[in-house]
Parts: structure tokens; C-alpha cells; sequence
């Protein structure tokens, strides 16, 4: 089965399963949960920034999915790759603020590091497929 969806790719889809973690899409759903606790939604500033970051982890791996060369696609899946950082040092400041318990902060920051992975994963996956491809052209 190949991909012909953005929403076939593993870091992008939320799927029940054991196998597959629940990534991009899950860990955006997983932010905007800790922004509503009663501290951090008054922070208006840390609340949109760790939602922003959040949600360009998904959207990026969208976006770059039509971007019609694996280049330009490994271009926004770093992009979102990023993201998963910048949300994972937004949450140090949520629980330094202790706007967030440590367990939800151990809870989302290693889901960001699972996302992060799997993409930096897919990356080195295209990679070595354009590698494979340029050394079959003449």
C-alpha cells in the first residue's frame, strides 16, 4: 500500500492501534488538552505559541506531502520535525510556571520525541530513496 494521502503518512495520522503511535495529529490534540487547565488557558501568549508549534507539526508534513519532489517534502517534514522541539521546550516553561503537572509534561514531551522520531525516520527513508533513484539514472 502506498501513500497517496497526506493522510497515509504514519507521523501525521492518529491510528487505533498498538503498532503505530498516535502522532502529529495526537500530539496537537494532546496540547490544546493541557491549554484548557484554568492556569495555562490565562497564558495567552505560551498558549498559542505551544498550540501554533503543535499544529505546524502536522500541517507542515500536509503541506510539504503536495509539494511534488521528496526535496521540497524533506524541507517541511524538518520543518515539523522542529516543531515537535519548540513544543517540547514550550512545556519546560508550562511546568515552570506550574501551569501543567510533571506527569503531563512527561506525558506530551515524550510524545513529541516519538513524532520527532518517526519523522526524522521518513526523512532518511525519502533520502535514501532519491539516493537509490539518481544512482539507477545514467
Amino acid at each position: 500500500m502506498g501513500i497517496e494521502r497526506f493522510e497515509d503518512i504514519e507521523a501525521w495520522q492518529p491510528v487505533e492501534s498498538l503498532k503505530v503511535e498516535r502522532l502529529a495529529r495526537e500530539l496537537t490534540r494532546k496540547v490544546y488538552e493541557l491549554t484548557k487547565k484554568a492556569k495555562f488557558a490565562h497564558d495567552f501568549g505560551l498558549r498559542r505559541q505551544i498550540q501554533d508549534a503543535a499544529g505546524s507539526s502536522m500541517h507542515n508534513i500536509a503541506e510539504g506531502f503536495d509539494s511534488e519532489t521528496n526535496h521540497e517534502f524533506v524541507r517541511f517534514l524538518r520543518y515539523a520535525k522542529r516543531s515537535c522541539t519548540e513544543v517540547q521546550s514550550e512545556l519546560y516553561m508550562a511546568m515552570d510556571q506550574q501551569y501543567i503537572t510533571k506527569a503531563d509534561f512527561q506525558d506530551v514531551y515524550d510524545h513529541a520525541g516519538r513524532t520527532r522520531a518517526t519523522i526524522r525516520g521518513f526523512i532518511k527513508y525519502l533520502l535514501s530513496y532519491e539516493q537509490g533513484r539518481q544512482k539507477k539514472q545514467p
